[in-house]
This record gives C-alpha cells, structure tokens and sequence, in this order.
C-alpha cells in the first residue's frame, strides 16, 4: 500500500473513517471554490471510495495527507489517472484545508507524488489540470517544474469548466534535480 512522508506530512491511503476529518477540507466552498460548490457528505465518501479502488487498481490514488506534528488529516494529495483531452494521463492533485494554506504543504507532499510517479512507477510524464483563476495551485505547479500546456474544458456536474493542463516530464525532473544538486543517481 501506499504511503509517502516528508519533513511535516505523511501521506497514506484513505480509510472510511477519514469522512468527518475530509469534510473539513472537501466540504468548504471556499477551498473547493474550483469545484464551484462544497461537497456533501455523499461525495466526500465518494471521493475516499474512488481513492480506494485507485489504490488497488492503478497502484495510485489521492491519499489523506496527514500533518506529522498534530497527527491532523489537512488534505489530499496524490496521483490518479484522468481524460486529458487525446489521452488518459497520470495528474496530480493537492487540496488542503483552508487553515493550512500559505504554509508550502501542498507543494511539499506534491513534490513527494511527482518522486513516488518517476522513481516507483517510472511514469514519463505527470500532468495537473488547474483551473485558471486557481492561482495559489497554478504557483505550486510551477514551482515543481510543470509548464503550462494548453486550454481544455472538463464537463463537471453537467457543463464545462475550463482548465489548463501543465506537464513535467521525468526528463525534466531528472534535469532539475541535476540542477538542484538533489539528483539521486539511482534513479
């Protein structure tokens, strides 16, 4: 099974008893203002279930992002396969409880994803789309590396809503962490 730490997170598998915890975050209209709604209790359980059959499936999946320090579930991260327009690709995705913004947890347990996708799973490539007013995401895509790619509409609740798809290819990454002195040549 899955599971990644870093300096503050530890990232592993969701379990059904995470529901009440995951609404802090899922449930807030404005973490999920992407979303353009909260989710309900239904759709937080939905999203802990898909997650779960990832896992078993793909090798993969959002994962409860969970702060080491307080032992609190602050999120999800992780990677799950998703339509790209022409493709099925591997994206990543992050969203963390409205508290805990502004600190780089996102990017932290990000970073942590993209490294588990080249180095455990030898993906070419991880893509993320982001909504384009979602500026605070935008800025932890780009500073893991990814570039922006192109427009694209994701049908959501019965209408479009537009996304721009950015990509990192384990090239790059390969290269950044050459460049970062952080390159591990076992990789």
């Amino acid at each position: 099974m899955i599971q990644l730490e870093t300096p503050r997170l530890l990232l592993r598998p969701f379990v059904p008893e995470d529901l009440a915890a995951l609404r802090q975050t899922l449930g807030d209209p404005q973490v999920m203002y992407a979303w353009e709604h909260g989710f309900s209790d239904e759709e937080v359980a939905g999203w802990i279930s898909r997650s779960r059959r990832r896992y078993a499936q793909e090798g993969m999946g959002y994962l409860a992002a969970v702060e080491r320090q307080t032992g609190e579930l602050v999120g999800s991260i992780g990677l799950a396969r998703e339509q790209l327009p022409g493709e099925v690709a591997v994206c990543l995705g992050y969203i963390l409880r409205r508290d805990r913004w502004g600190r780089g947890l996102a990017r932290e347990g990000a970073a942590a994803c993209l490294d588990y996708a080249f180095r455990e799973l030898g993906e070419p490539q991880v893509a993320a789309d982001i909504r384009p007013e979602n500026l605070a995401s935008i800025r932890v895509a780009q500073a893991l590396g990814m570039e922006p790619e192109g427009l694209f509409d994701k049908w959501y609740r019965g209408r479009p809503l537009p996304h721009r798809i950015y990509r990192l290819t384990a090239a790059a990454y390969q290269a950044r962490q050459r460049k970062e002195g952080t390159f591990d040549e076992n990789f």
